[in-house]
């Protein structure tokens, strides 16, 4: 079973979707976490109250601000005097056609960039030290197959934010192993969760199901279950790979 007893997360985004599942996962797993999220406050507070405010902490803060950022590591931090795990899984998944006025594409290109990936750079800067000082720590950057393969001309941004996050990971594993700072990549499919809910709806999920040798696409729970795994430790030499979790689609 994973252990995760005295190991306090940061799970950004955590309160819908993979980043609830693996709130849910962590505290099963003996672990503390800090829910973070943006504008969904009903959501963090039930997730709270369902797994027990003991065993959990939540933050708002809009990642869009850099501002709001640097509060949400302080606060977390302040809970427990200590992070173990940093989980980067805030993300947005919007269109951003070629035909948008070039300021809305600007704006849209900025926003994707900001959320997904500046705020998750933002956050490592913060943890890498404080791991540093504390001995070690593990980071989990939520990507998804859109980094390694890109994504529609409409979303664009959102396949070059999540290549972005694969290369920060890497970055992190090759440098800091040696201070014992683990870091991972993972990457999704699609995942049946309400930030794709729409593409869902306009494709059909049996359609989509198809497209992936399973017969179906990913959960939200099989993508914490990994995350949780990692989490753990357990498995130090496999730090700066990628996780891919999209029924053999694709096979690397």
């Amino acid at each position: 079973m994973i252990d995760l007893s005295g190991k306090t997360v940061l799970v950004t985004g955590g309160s819908r979707g993979i980043g609830a599942a693996t709130v849910r996962k962590v505290v099963a797993c003996g672990g503390a976490a800090v829910i973070h999220y943006g504008s969904n406050a009903e959501a963090a507070e039930k997730l709270a109250a369902e797994i027990g405010t003991e065993n959990c902490h939540v933050v708002q803060a809009d990642l869009l601000e850099v501002d709001q950022t640097e509060r949400l590591w302080d606060q977390a931090l302040a809970w427990r005097g200590r992070i173990d795990v940093l989980v980067n899984n805030a993300g947005v998944y919007e269109k951003c056609p070629l035909d948008l006025p070039l300021d809305d594409w600007l704006a849209g290109w900025e926003r994707t960039m900001r959320i997904n990936l500046g705020s998750a750079a933002q956050l490592c800067r913060r943890a890498i030290p404080h791991f540093t000082e504390k001995g070690g720590g593990i980071v989990i950057n939520v990507s998804s197959r859109a980094g390694h393969r890109g994504d529609s001309i409409k979303h664009q941004q959102y396949g070059a934010s999540k290549a972005g996050m694969l290369a920060l990971n890497r970055s992190i594993a090759r440098t800091c192993a040696k201070d014992n700072i683990l870091a991972y990549g993972i990457a999704p499919g699609f995942v049946d969760t309400e930030m794709v809910g729409d593409i869902m709806a306009e494709q059909g999920l049996e359609k989509m199901a198809a497209l992936y040798p399973t017969g179906r696409v990913t959960t939200a729970n099989e993508v914490a279950s990994v995350i949780t795994f990692l989490a753990s430790g357990v498995a130090p030499q496999t730090t700066g790979n990628t996780i891919d979790l999209c029924g053999a689609a694709d096979v690397r």
